[in-house]
């Protein structure tokens, strides 16, 4: 449990999820993770951190370079914990305008709407 609330922690920060989804499906240089963001290189390399500690990505160094890539056990073990919530009777709605039905894929988001539903966040995609 510990490992999944590190996770959740790690991604409650946007660019980390950002870069999430940037690693999902190829390994990048810290410099080119760091190319799609605004910020400096030395938030990224902390947001780096973060993830790799969370058990969101992992880390492969080749010379000077350092290399991420999602992991996708730790993202497994996310899933599988937000799948608890996302059941059945979950409260799922489409973004407004949306015309498919909402799915949980990368482009996936839980917000929270007002205080009242704080227990019951919404999801949009």
């Amino acid at each position: 449990m510990k490992a999944v609330e590190a996770a959740i922690r790690a991604i409650a920060e946007r660019h980390r999820r950002e870069i999430v989804r940037l690693v999902r499906d190829r390994e990048l240089t810290a410099g080119q993770i760091a190319s799609h963001f605004e910020v400096s290189r030395p938030a990224v390399s902390q947001h780096l951190r973060i993830l790799k500690d969370s058990g969101l990505v992992t880390e492969r160094r080749q010379g000077t370079r350092r290399y991420y890539k999602a992991r996708v056990e730790g993202l497994a073990e996310l899933r599988a914990f937000l799948e608890v919530f996302l059941g059945e009777d979950t409260w799922v709605e489409p973004r407004p305008g949306a015309s498919s039905p909402p799915a949980t894929g990368p482009e996936t988001e839980i917000v929270l709407t007002d205080a009242a539903r704080r227990e019951h966040p919404v999801v949009r995609r």
